[in-house]
This record gives C-alpha cells, structure tokens and sequence, in this order.
C-alpha cells in the first residue's frame, strides 16, 4: 500500500478526531426511554450513538435558562428599557389597525 491509500488516510483522520473525543457514559436509563431514542435514531437513519452525539452537541450549542435569563437581566439594566405592560399592549392594538 502507498502512503497514499485513501483507506489508510481514512483511517489516520479517524484516530485523530477520536483522540480529540471524550466519552460519556449514562447509567440507569429506563429501558422504554432508550428504546424511545433508539427508535429517533432509526427514523434518521442514523445509529444510536450518532443520533445522541448529535442531540448533545444540539443541547451544548444552545445557552441554558439561566444564561438567557442573565442576558436579558443584563440587557434591560444596561439599557435602562423600562416598558410598561399598558404600553405594549397598546403597541400591539396599534398594529392591529
């Protein structure tokens, strides 16, 4: 085989993201709810790992309550935005017209 092999520089890049990856391990999932996961995961064509790699990597790209909670907080102070309920509600019938 030449240095080239497409198999063999498969393979190489294949080591290389996976000694990048840590690994999880979740005990104690009831039984209907792995097969729940295990029956999206089918639906996407994708095997279980993938399908749950995916969703974790979904939930880590999105900041929590507390984070967007905090944001807002933050915003409204810096911003001094003090708006009434009356106000929005007669923004919203001003639209409506």
């Amino acid at each position: 085989m030449s240095a080239a092999d497409p198999h063999m520089i498969a393979e190489r890049l294949h080591q290389q993201q996976n000694a990048c990856m840590v690994s999880i391990t979740i005990r104690d999932v009831p039984e209907e709810t792995r097969n729940e996961l295990a029956a999206r995961a089918a639906r996407s064509g994708r095997s279980l790992q993938e399908f749950l790699r995916g969703q974790l990597v979904e939930m880590a790209s999105r900041p929590d309550r507390a984070v967007v909670l905090a944001r807002m907080t933050a915003r409204v102070k810096r911003d001094q935005a003090h708006v009434t309920v009356d106000e929005i509600l007669e923004a919203t019938d001003a639209d409506k017209r």
